[in-house]
């Protein structure tokens, strides 16, 4: 391979890793409302498709290595560290609960958050199965 070629090459690398990256996003507050584009915190970390998990997945092993507890106030998210406390508001209903997160998922597309049963409860999401949700920083 010729020194072009190989920075060709190497200048294409860059350029796809570059476009791979993520930046969080400008947060400035706003009062909250019926959009649910509106920014509703300073504290928002996400906002997105929850769903919930229970019975299957009770007493099995979560990806942090405790076993998964249905009735206790935790979650699964794609990238927060285990251990992470956030509150979860259901932008329909405008309840929220506080979680923590102790698992991995969720293993569907388009969703960002599971809650555990207990969890979803609290935030009226045990009848819809899913719901928007703004995830906030405690």
């Amino acid at each position: 391979m010729n020194f072009k070629s190989a920075f060709t090459l190497a200048l294409a690398t860059v350029l796809w890793l570059g476009g791979c990256a993520t930046r969080a996003p400008s947060v400035s507050p706003t009062p909250e409302g019926d959009d649910p584009g509106a920014v509703l915190d300073a504290r928002e970390i996400e906002r997105g498709l929850a769903s919930w998990y229970g019975e299957p997945f009770h007493g099995r092993r979560t990806a942090s290595g405790e076993v998964f507890n249905m009735n206790e106030l935790t979650a699964a998210h794609k990238t927060l560290p285990f251990g992470t406390r956030l509150r979860v508001r259901n932008l329909a209903t405008g309840q929220d609960v506080l979680v923590r997160i102790n698992d991995r998922g969720p293993h569907v597309r388009g969703r960002i958050i599971d809650l555990s049963r207990a969890a979803a409860a609290q935030v009226g999401l045990l009848r819809t199965g899913t719901a928007t949700v703004v995830l906030l920083a405690e």
